[in-house]
């Protein structure tokens, strides 16, 4: 068992657990930890508590230090550089003539490197586009190509619902998401209606799909004869969220919804 904190760096990001070690830490505090790209600057999202060996990535890395001030004043100051570095790659992007969409510029907080996120139809030469923001910045550069999905987390935007993308509010890992959700959920199969701002399936399509699915093994399936309250019926449809079944009655011949509670298969 390991004693841990969890700890997320960017809004609706990844919650990554490190060790306390001997700091006092509580939920919603800063802190200064060291991470596979350097030291970085986080927030405490979960508080102290005990996780099993499955649930973490060894070695567990410690958190450093409880941020102060200075440091707060720090990522403020990373942050305003990065906008001075978004302008500059853009200039040098169109500069090389290169066929890629710059989408962010990220600081690590200890200044050892800034990264450039872009994205890009197909791969990139960029080598020699490296070595010229390398020269301006005098630091270690690191261009990331992202796909459609991670571009909308991170620059946001109001989704078909009129809300907040979830991706860039809370939802800290994308899921797989298929259009069998859409389906299942008797949702219209337009793609510009199940597809979010980024062009792919909307992420929403997952969060009732495994009620679809438990609800569905309990109901009984089209073709199915049943008994019920008006006679014996076909069951022609179902509304899996209001769980109601549509029954094709035999003595009245036309087709009536029913409860599920209602419906006994023959």
């Amino acid at each position: 068992m390991y004693d841990v904190v969890g700890v997320r760096f960017k809004k609706a990001g990844k919650v990554y657990y490190f060790d306390p070690a001997e700091h006092s830490i509580s939920k919603d505090q800063s802190v200064i930890v060291e991470t596979a790209r350097g030291v970085e600057y986080g927030q405490v999202v979960i508080g102290p508590k005990t996780v099993g060996e499955d649930d973490v990535v060894l070695p567990l890395k410690k958190v450093i230090r409880v941020a102060g001030d200075q440091d707060a004043r720090a990522v403020e100051e990373n942050r305003n550089a990065a906008k001075n570095a978004f302008a500059i790659g853009l200039q040098k992007i169109k500069d090389h003539q290169l066929k890629m969409k710059l989408v962010d510029v990220e600081y690590t907080f200890d200044r050892n490197k800034i990264i450039f996120y872009f994205t890009a139809e197909g791969r990139v030469d960029f080598r020699e586009l490296v070595k010229d923001l390398a020269g301006v910045f005098r630091t270690r550069i690191e261009l990331r190509q992202i796909g459609v999905r991670d571009e909308a987390k991170m620059l946001g935007g109001i989704g078909p619902c009129g809300r907040i993308l979830c991706c860039s509010s809370w939802l800290g890992d994308f899921e797989p998401v298929s259009i069998k959700m859409a389906k299942d959920q008797n949702l219209s199969l337009n793609p510009t209606k199940i597809s979010g701002l980024c062009g792919r399936l909307m992420c929403c399509l997952k969060y009732e799909h495994d009620n679809y699915e438990s609800a569905r093994e309990e109901m009984p399936a089209v073709g199915k004869i049943v008994i019920t309250s008006f006679g014996e019926g076909k069951v022609v449809g179902l509304n899996v969220g209001n769980r109601m079944v549509h029954v094709q009655l035999f003595d009245l011949g036309r087709v009536k919804e029913l409860s599920f509670e209602d419906v006994v298969v023959k």
